[in-house]
């Protein structure tokens, strides 16, 4: 019977440990993707003056004629603000992972509801983004958006 007991006890604490060790590599993982693309700002969202400069960029790379640059810069700025709040949800669930997966005992429902949200988040945040590239692509005429694709291709090594 104590052996019975010991097994399971060992048993638990190997399934425990596994559990932490694939969370860790995943966070591992997903931490040193974000520190190579240059750390989500230092966990800060884009200033109005960092956006105007990645604009500038942008402008300088495509040709942008005037026009394009009034009607970009709407579309760029109206994302980033969507954007943030959703970025800061998104962060502030890493809290509740950290605090769910700590516990003494694990909670199955409610590290499934954190994922879920976590999934939500995620997926209204690929929607606000599509729209605003879909609404930047028909400013640009076809040439310039080829331009900036071959351009992503060939930096395409540093973005992953």
């Amino acid at each position: 019977m104590e052996t019975q007991q010991q097994d399971q006890r060992r048993r638990r604490f190997f399934r425990r440990a596994g559990l932490f060790g694939l969370l860790g590599a995943a966070a591992a993982g997903i931490g040193w993707k974000a520190y190579a693309h240059g750390g989500w700002r230092r966990g800060e969202p884009l200033s109005d003056a960092q956006l105007e400069r990645m604009l500038r960029h942008l402008y300088v790379e495509i040709d942008a004629t005037e026009e394009q640059k009034q009607r970009l810069a709407p579309i760029v700025k109206e994302a980033a603000r969507d954007l943030a709040p959703l970025r800061e949800k998104f962060h502030a669930t890493r809290a509740q992972a950290i605090e769910l997966l700590t516990q003494d005992r694990i909670d199955p429902a409610a590290i499934e509801s954190l994922r879920a949200e976590k999934l939500r988040l995620a997926e209204d945040a690929s929607r606000r983004l599509t729209r605003a590239l879909t609404e930047a692509a028909e400013v640009l005429t076809p040439a310039q958006r080829k331009e900036l694709a071959l351009r992503f291709e060939r930096h395409r090594h540093r973005w992953g």
